[in-house]
């Protein structure tokens, strides 16, 4: 095999949920496409690489040094922040319609064995959100596993003893629907509303 090719399957399958044959299948088809596809997608990725860089507020990825799109509307300083891993997240939240306050990437979980250490997450900013947002509930959208839980629990605890009395603020999590282990990827709409509409205080 042509190394540049093999070197662009290796780089396609090191992408989330693509791996070795859908690198080559994704490779094949921009290299065989006669429509300028590949030359597009190239300079699309240059000019994002470039101008693209997450909010210095929230983590949303939006134009770099500006403030994302969330942030900037004031309709949704509502009080609420849901609190979530990644902008996939983020963008599953958005299609259900289930939220409508500002959101908090954290941009990973806590893994012991993963090496993700509470320095790694973007949390530091929080109490400072809280206080000058008038936040009074953060919901926790975190997968429901183990890394999930003790993420939540930690971030928590940061909160609640770096806040003031006169900012206390609630907990709260997903409800019903979730299910253990779960990733919002992969659950439907309904099941988010579901989950949303019927979250507990934590």
């Amino acid at each position: 095999m042509n190394p540049k090719i093999e070197k662009l399957i290796k780089l396609f399958a090191k992408l989330p949920r693509v791996g070795s044959r859908g690198g080559q299948r994704i490779a094949l088809a921009l290299l065989q496409d006669k429509t300028g596809r590949a030359a597009n997608l190239a300079a699309a990725l240059i000019d994002a690489s470039e101008t693209i860089a997450p909010c210095a507020c929230c983590g949303v990825l939006t134009d770099r040094g500006a403030m994302c799109e969330f942030c900037r509307d004031d309709v949704r300083a509502n009080g609420q922040l849901c609190i979530v891993r990644d902008l996939a997240d983020v963008w599953t939240l958005e299609k259900s319609s289930v939220f409508h306050g500002r959101y908090h990437i954290i941009g990973g979980l806590l893994s012991g064995a993963g090496g993700v250490l509470p320095d790694d997450l973007n949390i530091k900013n929080l109490p400072s959100r809280i206080a000058n947002e008038n936040i009074k509930e953060i919901i926790f959208a975190l997968p429901n596993t183990i890394e999930g839980k003790t993420t939540q629990h930690y971030i928590m605890s940061q909160i609640s003893s770096g806040l003031s009395p006169e900012n206390s603020v609630a907990f709260s999590e997903l409800a019903s629907g979730v299910p253990l282990g779960g990733d919002l990827d992969y659950i439907d709409d309904g099941t988010l509303t579901l989950a949303f509409g019927g979250r507990k205080s934590l």
